[in-house]
């Protein structure tokens, strides 16, 4: 069975291309603020996860972009990042548990600093054009759950008024298009359109029928065939 990722992926680039024209709005508007430039990799060291459509639209563009010892590398890298990963959100669930402010650990967590994989030699992204939605807004004032948040070398003054992206509203997309895919695909797992990791388990992860649950219609027979993923590999 292939799956038809294009209606998705439409719905999530229009997306994409809707939050770098706020970026940019503000960019201009606020040139002075905004610290972006090429070389810059600020932003490539922050924790942060990507929702289901994000992470099928990253892992299918790796797959389609790499192969080889590169692809390879590249895995190796993406493993080692998201050991590191693992073990800062072990450490964070066991805070949670203990009944910890929950505010408090989210903020710890935002200031920890993990390098992207996708990061290379030359402080570039390896996958650009690809990266995800909270990259390409990284630099300007955003909101989420109502506290403010902007990248720490901007000069953007705490307290003043700037325009802000509101990122839950921007979550709430993301989830809207996760969710209509999982509809799509008739997944037994019902929680698959919540899930949410990180760029380097997006790259590594086989997303293939099994592991999206994907169900035929009632009395037809399931022609998979083994190996037969997203990328059509």
């Amino acid at each position: 069975m292939n799956i038809d990722f294009t209606p998705f992926f439409k719905r999530y680039e229009k997306l994409v291309s809707a939050s770098d024209q706020v970026f940019e709005r503000i960019k201009q508007e606020h040139s002075d603020c905004v610290k972006c430039y090429i070389g810059c990799a600020d932003c490539c060291h922050a924790l942060f996860d990507l929702t289901l459509i994000e992470s099928l639209y990253i892992n299918h563009h790796f797959n389609k972009k790499y192969s080889g010892k590169e692809k390879d590398r590249l895995i190796e890298k993406c493993n080692q990042a998201d050991r590191k990963i693992y073990k800062l959100k072990k450490e964070a669930y066991k805070e949670f548990k203990a009944k910890k402010n929950e505010t408090e650990i989210l903020m710890r967590m935002a200031k920890e600093r993990v390098r992207c994989p996708l990061l290379n030699d030359k402080q570039m992204c390896d996958l650009y054009e690809y990266r995800p939605v909270t990259c390409r807004t990284y630099g300007i004032p955003t909101s989420i759950a109502g506290l403010g948040h902007t990248c720490g070398i901007s000069g953007f003054d705490e307290g003043k008024p700037y325009p802000t992206l509101n990122i839950d509203k921007l979550q709430q997309q993301l989830y809207a298009i996760s969710s209509d895919f999982a509809d799509a695909i008739n997944t037994k797992y019902s929680q698959i359109k919540e899930i949410l990791m990180p760029v380097s388990m997006a790259v590594i992860t086989e997303f293939n029928e099994e592991f999206l649950g994907v169900m035929t219609p009632a009395g037809t027979e399931n022609n998979k065939k083994e190996g037969n993923n997203i990328n059509g590999e």
